[in-house]
């Protein structure tokens, strides 16, 4: 009450708190949709090389396509990869309403490693639709797939990014959903429709 008191008394030293505490909130708008402008030039230009996806860590690996979904319109995407993840490293939104489910797996010796093979791919299609709502489930690796998980893939309407896809997607600018083939519709209009 003290302080009101004698604020009330010097309205000048409240109107130059009340102008310095404006001034303050426009700055940091400012800054925020500077900072926020920046970031969607940088998504739109982003592109990776295979060499620089082989040396990620898997879970830079999991940022990287989370930030290629994101840099091809899916504003909302987010890595959600970790213990208890039930199969989905990255879940968002296309420009076209359709939830993505992504279970990445990386090779740190790319080919040479280890293939991804049908366990990889039993998780993610007893969780991708199921527990996560997934209308697009897709697993995507640097490295190689066997033949028995690309028919299980097949079979139970499964994407595959594999190494060649992927470095395709990293370092074009063409989105996923251009490169996959027997996606679900969208669930919202397009603008040319």
């Amino acid at each position: 009450m003290a302080v009101a008191r004698w604020l009330v008394e010097r309205p000048v030293v409240g109107f130059v708190l009340l102008a310095a505490a404006l001034m303050s909130g426009v700055v940091w708008v400012r800054r925020r949709q500077e900072h926020e402008q920046w970031e969607r030039v940088r998504q739109q230009g982003l592109r990776y090389a295979l060499p620089q996806i082989d040396a990620l860590h898997h879970r830079q690996f999991e940022d990287a396509v989370r930030d290629l979904m994101r840099r091809d319109g899916c504003a909302d995407a987010i890595r959600v990869g970790g213990a208890g993840d039930n199969g989905a490293d990255v879940k968002a939104t296309d420009p076209f309403g359709r939830l993505w489910v992504l279970q990445c797996k990386h090779r740190r010796a790319g080919l040479k490693g280890s293939a991804v093979g049908t366990p990889d791919l039993h998780v993610l299609n007893g969780t991708g639709r199921p527990v996560h709502h997934g209308d697009v489930v897709v697993l995507v690796t640097n490295g190689r797939i066997t033949a028995k998980a690309v028919d299980f893939a097949r079979s139970q309407r499964l994407h595959l990014v594999d190494r060649h896809l992927l470095g395709e997607w990293a370092a074009g600018s063409t989105p996923l959903w251009d490169l996959l083939r027997a996606l679900p519709p969208p669930r919202r209009p397009t603008p040319l429709s």
